[in-house]
Order: structure tokens, then C-alpha cells, then sequence
């Protein structure tokens, strides 16, 4: 009797030589939280909510935004998806190719310094 408790130290019912190793699920969600305070400027957004991805590269890599070369299968939420691009639509919503993109990129920031949110910021900076 004594001997099977030596076998199941933990009291499950499973042998401790054929029972898997405890994972430690708490050091996934600290790198991720390390991920996310490293780079700020970015995040899973860009490769369309895939945490898994290179995201951290996304805005100079591409290679695993959304569109990019190295999609991770079976990422299809297409409104994740519309989100990292800037073009979004409502449920029912008449889907009309092209012209949400057009308005989109006639307003991006790089193109017009005054659209961006801390123009007003840095023009007085620069007075």
C-alpha cells in the first residue's frame, strides 16, 4: 500500500513514471506580455489577431500580416482580417469592392501630415 503512494505522488490515480510533465502554461502568457510591452508601436492586429504570428515584424517584414506570404491556415475572421487593413464592414452591410480602400488610403496619415492625431502637437513643438 505504501509503495503505490510512492508511485502517485500527487494523488491522482496516474503512475508518476508514465504521467506527462505539469507544462507550464503561466511562462506562454508571460512571453506574450513581454511581446506586447516590447513593441509597443504594434500588435496582433496586424496579422489578423494571430498571436502566433511574427507580428512584432509586421509593419517591416509582411510576411505574416494579413495578405502576407506565410498566412497561418485556417485564419479566415474576416473581420479581424478588415480590421489590420482599415477596411471594416457591418453585418448586412453592401460589401462594394475597392471603395472603402479608395477612402481609406486618400486619408492615411503619410500621405496628409495634418490627418495624423498629434499634428497639432508637432507643428507647435516645431514653432
Amino acid at each position: 500500500m505504501d509503495n503505490d503512494k510512492q508511485d502517485d505522488l500527487n494523488g491522482n490515480g496516474i503512475d508518476d513514471e508514465i504521467e506527462p510533465p505539469f507544462v507550464d502554461v503561466t511562462a506562454g502568457s508571460k512571453q506574450l506580455a513581454d511581446r506586447l510591452q516590447n513593441n509597443q508601436g504594434t500588435d496582433p492586429t496586424l496579422s489578423g489577431g494571430d498571436i502566433d504570428a511574427r507580428w512584432e515584424d509586421a509593419e517591416s517584414g509582411g510576411d505574416e500580416t494579413v495578405g502576407g506570404s506565410t498566412a497561418t491556415p485556417g485564419r479566415n475572421d474576416l473581420d479581424a482580417i478588415g480590421k489590420a487593413i482599415g477596411v471594416t464592414y457591418e453585418d448586412g452591410e453592401v460589401l462594394k469592392v475597392g471603395e472603402k480602400e479608395e477612402r481609406r488610403d486618400k486619408h492615411r496619415w503619410e500621405l496628409d501630415p495634418a490627418s495624423s492625431e498629434d499634428y497639432v502637437d508637432r507643428t507647435k513643438e516645431g514653432e
